[in-house]
């Protein structure tokens, strides 16, 4: 009886534990879509990513299209276009000027950092939806 008590409650601490602490983990404005796709950088839309400080957007992915960034040619990001604060609406898309992403909501000022996802100037409040950004070669990998 003993033995029981104790998988019952190893069993319970275990099921009760996140596989991390993200807080993007638990955002309810945003779904999670299936994201997977090789850029060939020797590609003329690409080719952009060669260069550190270069980011590219693909439309076509995410929730409101995915802008992925070349930090040093060997650390690349990559996250969502959507505003991770807001219900996807018809102004939920972000703009891009240099690494910033900004909200054109006139309902809030939201700005992020496409190299870290982090909100500008309230930390509290939920980052950027990431997507795993690795370089193999000629290509970067976007998937999640």
């Amino acid at each position: 009886m003993k033995y029981i008590l104790y998988f019952l409650a190893f069993a319970f601490i275990f099921a009760s534990c996140k596989r991390n602490d993200d807080q993007d983990d638990d955002n309810p404005n945003l779904i999670y879509p299936l994201v997977n796709i090789n850029l060939n950088l020797d590609l003329p839309e690409y080719n952009g990513l060669n260069f550190p400080g270069n980011s590219v957007i693909l439309e076509q992915l995410g929730v409101r299209g995915v802008v992925v960034y070349n930090v040093n040619n060997d650390l690349y990001t990559a996250f969502d276009l959507a505003d991770p604060n807001h219900l996807p609406n018809s102004c939920s898309t972000m703009d891009l000027e240099g690494i910033l992403a900004s909200c054109p909501c006139t309902t809030d000022s939201n700005t992020y950092d496409i190299v870290t996802g982090q909100h500008q100037s309230q930390p509290s409040t939920y980052p950027m939806q990431r997507y795993n950004a690795v370089r193999t070669g000629n290509s970067v990998r976007i998937s999640n």
